[in-house]
């Protein structure tokens, strides 16, 4: 005797058996999900549990207090990585978006091939030798640290992640834009800048946050090129304070207050950086 079978034609046990799967690969994917958030969580709580207390007024608008005094602020330092991730961003999107563009128009030539690797090897070299390298390159012909150099550290860093994305999004523009240009008789080069790129805006200007805001929290190549300053300083052609090596030179020191101004300058940078990323989001969605 055959068994009775539902409307759509699936037997109740087979029927049964995908909604179980169903729910496991449900429950493995949130699963997963939490796995992934937890460590953020732990680390948001970290910082809120140890430098909100420091928070305050005074912690940006006042200048570092010498060693026994109590009470200072970063502020130097705010603005110091405000300068240095500004000279960075300025050096790097420009070059980044038309080095994109020209691997997305002219992939197969050798030199995007070069350009692509290169990007590539960049992508992942470790942020130390690119500060080491910076240092050998611009600090020891200057004579001296600067926030120049630390924003052509910080550049370099920035350049593969808005290489390769503006590469990937132009190429997702429909071809149709860029035939539809040229048959109205515009040049090729008119035709990528006034059509493709507009149309890919979107996922270049996520690109140059994305950049910008992983390079906000990077020290390594700053010690060898920005180096740091306990003063104001605003000079691009001298050392100039910085909150990832502040918060790296203030949480190794003996001090108490100086660990307790690290925990807050931490939280300011992650506070910084998600900023950044919800800029990003908003551009991206008032450009769609």
């Amino acid at each position: 005797m055959s068994r009775e079978r539902p409307e759509g034609g699936i037997a109740p046990g087979v029927l049964w058996r995908r909604r179980i799967a169903n729910r496991v690969a449900i429950g493995a994917c949130a699963l997963a999900t939490a796995i992934v958030v937890l460590p953020l969580a732990l680390l948001v709580f970290r910082l809120l549990s140890a430098g909100l207390h420091g928070l305050s007024l005074g912690f940006f608008v006042h200048m570092p207090k010498p060693v026994g005094e109590p009470g200072g602020g970063m502020a130097n330092a705010i603005v110091g990585t405000l300068v240095v991730v500004g000279i960075g961003a300025a050096i790097a999107v420009p070059l980044g978006v038309a080095a994109g563009l020209y691997l997305a128009e002219y992939s197969r030539e050798r030199l995007a091939n070069l350009v692509r690797y290169t990007a590539d090897v960049l992508a992942g070299a470790p942020s130390i030798v690119v500060g080491v390298a910076v240092f050998g390159l611009l600090v020891v012909p200057m004579g001296h640290f600067s926030a120049l150099a630390g924003g052509v550290a910080l550049a370099v860093l920035m350049l593969p992640t808005i290489v390769r994305t503006t590469e990937e999004v132009v190429r997702l523009v429909p071809a149709s834009y860029r035939q539809a240009a040229l048959a109205l008789g515009a040049p090729s080069w008119v035709a990528t800048l006034r059509v493709v790129l507009p149309a890919a805006r979107a996922g270049v200007t996520t690109a140059a946050l994305l950049a910008v805001a992983r390079a906000s929290g990077e020290t390594a190549p700053l010690l060898f090129t920005a180096l740091g300053n306990r003063f104001w300083s605003t000079h691009v052609d001298q050392p100039i304070a910085t909150l990832p090596v502040m918060i790296f030179d203030y949480a190794r020191s003996p001090y108490g207050d100086w660990n307790s101004q690290a925990w807050t300058g931490a939280l300011t940078l992650l506070v910084l950086v998600t900023v950044l990323s919800a800029l990003m989001r908003v551009a991206t969605r008032r450009i769609r």
